[in-house]
């Protein structure tokens, strides 16, 4: 599947970026919408893949403190490396901008993704909006 991959701003793309973290953990997770929408997605650098028609499919963002969040790939373009090219994409901005170490919250079914990529877990089990998640972290060149 061919897809594009383009490094933006909230406010550039708020629309497509909402509409995948809708569908995926609104809708699909049932992740309470007080839960999804924070302060930083205004500050953080933010990935957004569309298909061919431009159609908004997956995203992903960094917040300044080299947080990793808000990974998500619509369910239909999932298993095809969209998830991958967003996550490269976030790694090679932080690296771009001198970062050391990145981090995120994995949720559990995830982390085998996250490791493939080195992470490494460094926490326990958590609950985030009743999902079970753990810490995990990665050191960049």
């Amino acid at each position: 599947m061919h897809y594009n991959i383009k490094k933006t701003t909230w406010k550039e793309d708020k629309q497509s970026l909402s509409e995948v973290r809708n569908k995926v953990f609104i809708d699909e997770q049932n992740v309470p919408e007080e839960l999804e929408w924070d302060e930083f997605d205004k500050d953080s650098i933010h990935i957004l893949a569309t298909d061919n028609n431009n159609k908004p499919i997956a995203c992903g963002r960094i917040k300044t403190d080299g947080q990793i969040g808000r990974m998500a790939v619509l369910k239909q373009h999932r298993n095809s490396g969209i998830g991958t090219g967003i996550l490269k994409a976030l790694l090679k901005y932080a690296e771009d901008v001198g970062t050391s170490n990145v981090y995120l919250h994995a949720q559990t079914t995830a982390i085998p993704f996250y490791e493939k990529q080195g992470f490494k877990t460094c926490s326990e089990i958590f609950m985030d909006a009743n999902i079970p998640h753990k810490t995990m972290k990665k050191q960049l060149k």
